[in-house]
């Protein structure tokens, strides 16, 4: 921060190094002239470029509060786009002879808006839907329309899902039952014949091989759905059996939604080829062959193996998928299939953009220590005073070491009663002095000690901000996954204060102290010092993919507003579509209050106090209009 102080002033190109914009933005995002972040929804356009925070001013001057989710529907278009002509232009340059159709996950995003847009902008490329469980499917069949897109069936299946399945393939759906535990293909054949209608049958395939990042486990032998070799042949003999082999048309399988080295989606390919050639060899006709998720998404920008990120881009991923397909069924003389791929993340991540509001500031401020203390202080706290006075860079660790060791002993002594909160507060001081001296000198350092290397977090601001890590960013609390998070506005201007950021709600891990960085991961974001009076906005980006449905209801912070916007090809932007997030009543109710019963029971309390002479019946007239508003509000802080 210094060094680029030095340099000159702050300048747009140095925030969009300093928060890595460029690297994970995809072409999608970007700093305007005036130092705000621009959404950019034809990839690298400038022309259509619109600034986040005219947005912002639209959603206020339409009523609605912080914290908003933002849909661009363009980019959901573009990304559909983007894999479908992908995959094209790898068949055509390499003289493949079968197609690509992809499916969305419903599970990745299950609101209706969203898989509504995923028909219509994927209608053109016959892009269609995966659906796990018999709502998923229910809520598929009343949005597909398109006769020529796959609707891939997996997880569990009882009779009423095999119906309506199969009465999808009565109505001219390209439908199909994926096989995940063997008991499932008795069911199958048990109500196809039922119903007279031929079901379309997939294999879900236990693979040897396993992916790196969080999602290992979706693969191997030991994952928890799917068949094993022994189990697919099994299947195989009991279709010939019934002479029912002429239905197996899919193998499938899924390594996990994330996978960072193309390298480990190459080997799963091979491995997975090899099992659809044997299969066409033992008289299935096949004719797909559905490679699950995997597709990563490059959160941090570092085009990297790391488990948020990936050393591959979306060409090569279909280069290497079509030419491996191609080189093991040409070897067998077996025809190309059609090539699916259930690619959720990477569809709907870029799409959705969570905005909100800082509230307040805990700022760490050097304190005003005395020159000398007092004869009759304790022991510990002068020598904890002399640390302070004697540190340098030559001793550094050794006071840091010190700093540690007497503060602990004066806690323990405040304890035991031996000294006075006055005396504890002196010692505190002086303390949090001595770890900012030693934060100032580290930089001073080429290689700090690793006791050093996290010591800017102990005096990083916390910035109070108006939304619910549980809610919106779940994954950021449940496994560490890290999202790229900015300010909108005021990039023009450098970023003196290192900060933590917590949310509303009242629990600990209600907070965000991992960023991402190019080379290792911050726990620090460098942010502008509040100015009295002015609104402070925050982004965190590429939040489209399972945010949305594993979001919870922790302190009762419910849904946030969600706008959707479109921004036309003139460089205007509308709003197509605004969902009010929930109210108090909403969130009441998910839990199983009935909002009227507890008015009518607040209405009995309050009228207890009128007769008891605790309030007035006009003051119980403005109690009651205050519970009624607090049940209409929204859960989240509002002006």
């Amino acid at each position: 921060m210094n060094k680029a102080e030095l340099l000159g002033r702050w300048t747009k190109e140095k925030s969009e190094e300093l928060y890595g914009i460029k690297n994970w933005g995809a072409g999608y995002f970007s700093i305007s002239d005036k130092g705000e972040v621009l959404v950019n929804p034809y990839k690298d356009s400038d022309s259509v470029a619109i600034s986040l925070m005219d947005i912002i001013s639209g959603v206020r001057e339409r009523g609605l509060d912080m914290p908003v989710l933002l849909r661009f529907e363009n980019i959901l278009d573009s990304q559909i786009s983007y894999l479908n002509n992908s995959f094209g232009d790898a068949m055509r340059k390499l003289g493949y002879k079968g197609e690509y159709r992809g499916v969305y996950p419903i599970k990745v995003n299950q609101q209706q808006q969203v898989i509504e847009e995923v028909t219509k902008f994927g209608q053109r490329y016959h892009h269609g839907l995966e659906v796990g469980s018999k709502a998923e499917l229910v809520a598929a069949l009343s949005l597909m329309k398109d006769k020529e897109a796959c609707l891939i069936c997996n997880g569990y299946k009882d009779e009423e899902f095999i119906d309506l399945g199969l009465y999808a393939i009565k109505m001219g759906f390209k439908c199909f039952f994926v096989i995940e535990i063997p008991g499932e293909l008795d069911i199958v054949l048990e109500r196809s014949q039922a119903l007279g209608v031929q079901p379309n049958i997939g294999i879900r395939i236990k693979l040897a091989a396993k992916a790196g990042g969080h999602w290992t486990e979706s693969g191997g032998d030991r994952s928890i759905f799917g068949l094993n070799v022994s189990q697919v042949i099994e299947m195989v003999d009991a279709l010939k059996e019934r002479n029912m082999l002429s239905s197996l048309k899919l193998l499938h399988y899924h390594l996990g939604s994330q996978i960072p080295n193309i390298r480990d989606i190459r080997s799963a390919v091979v491995e997975a080829a090899r099992v659809y050639a044997e299969l066409v060899r033992e008289g299935a006709p096949m004719g797909y062959l559905d490679l699950g998720g995997g597709l990563a998404v490059d959160y941090d920008g570092s085009n990297t193996n790391y488990p948020y990120s990936r050393n591959y881009t979306v060409e090569e991923y279909c280069m290497d998928i079509v030419e491996t397909v191609m080189s093991i069924l040409d070897s067998s003389n077996i025809p190309h299939p059609i090539i699916v791929t259930e690619s959720g993340r990477t569809t709907v991540a870029y799409y959705s953009v969570l905005l909100f509001n800082v509230l307040d500031v805990e700022r760490f401020e050097e304190y005003d220590i005395p020159d000398k203390l007092d004869d009759n202080v304790a022991e510990q706290i002068k020598n904890l005073f002399e640390v302070n006075k004697n540190l340098n860079l030559k001793n550094i660790q050794e006071c840091y070491n010190d700093a540690l060791y007497y503060r602990d002993e004066i806690r323990d002594m405040f304890k035991h009663g031996r000294i006075s909160l006055r005396e504890r507060s002196v010692s505190e001081k002086i303390f949090w002095n001595t770890i900012n001296q030693i934060a100032k000198e580290k930089q001073k350092m080429k290689n700090a000690p690793p006791d050093l290397e996290d010591i800017e977090s102990a005096i990083a601001d916390i910035y109070y901000c108006n939304f619910s890590v549980f809610q919106s960013i779940p994954d950021s609390w449940a496994i560490d996954q890290l999202f790229p998070i900015m300010p909108l506005h005021r990039l023009l201007e450098m970023p003196k204060r290192e900060a933590v950021i917590a949310d509303i709600t009242c629990d600990c891990d209600g907070k965000i102290d991992r960023f991402i960085d190019l080379h290792d991961v911050r726990n620090t974001l460098p942010l502008h010092e509040m100015k009295n009076g002015d609104d402070y906005y925050l982004g965190v980006f590429l939040v489209g993919a399972y945010q949305e449905t594993l979001g919870d209801l922790h302190n009762l912070f419910g849904d946030t507003n969600v706008v959707s916007v479109r921004i036309n090809p003139d460089g205007s932007f509308e709003f197509v579509r605004e969902i009010h997030g929930d109210s108090v009543a909403d969130v009441l109710s998910y839990v199983e209050f009935d909002p009227k019963d507890m008015l009518v029971n607040f209405r009995k309390t309050a009228e207890e106090a009128v007769r008891d002479g605790l309030i007035s019946a006009s003051d119980r007239r403005e109690i009651m209009r205050a519970y009624d508003n607090g049940l209409r509000g929204y859960t989240y802080y509002e002006r």
